[in-house]
């Protein structure tokens, strides 16, 4: 499984990453944040997000997007403009037909750091550790994006886990008779 990770941010950059998972086995593909000045304009820097993911989609083609939720204590316009942010994020995501997945912070925090309140620095630090890298993923957005996806591949291996687990067993057609020893 592959998974493109997105944190999206209103003022700071955008981090992305994208992991591949083999068995249990998490390995980083690519990661880094699009850092845009802070002069342009909104309908810049949305444009300029969707055209990232959907460059991301096509050279990886990951099997899933997954994308930060909006934080609900932010204030209206920040919440709003991050809604928006992530909206072209899962347009890209719909235009590719790749099935995107929302997570929130708390969630990808006890995911990655098995806390939901870990500090960002414990969330760098699991992620380095998860992925095998030699240093911290920089910059911290980058990170948060390659936990969002890390994340993403844990609550996807629990669902294949329990839908296996919950699979009824075939059974025995009613009627049938067993063969008796002779």
């Amino acid at each position: 499984m592959r998974v493109l990770g997105v944190d999206p941010a209103v003022a700071g950059a955008i981090g992305y990453g994208v992991i591949q998972l083999d068995g249990s086995c998490a390995t980083c593909m690519r990661f880094g944040a699009l850092k845009l000045p802070r002069q342009v304009t909104f309908a810049f820097r949305l444009r300029e997000i969707h055209h990232l993911i959907a460059e991301l989609v096509e050279r990886f083609e990951p099997d899933a997007v997954a994308v930060e939720a909006v934080f609900t204590s932010l204030n209206m316009r920040t919440a709003l403009k991050l809604a928006e942010m992530r909206g072209v994020v899962l347009l890209a995501a719909a235009q590719a037909q790749i099935p995107a997945h929302s997570y929130s912070p708390r969630e990808v925090k006890a995911s990655v750091a098995g806390f939901g309140a870990a500090s960002k620095q414990q969330i760098q630090q699991m992620v380095r550790s998860l992925l095998s890298l030699d240093a911290i993923p920089e910059p911290a957005d980058a990170s948060d994006a390659l936990a969002v996806a890390l994340c993403h591949a844990q609550a996807a291996r629990s669902r294949e886990r329990l839908a296996a687990a919950t699979r009824p067993s075939p059974l025995p057609v009613m009627g049938a008779r067993r063969a008796r020893p002779a």
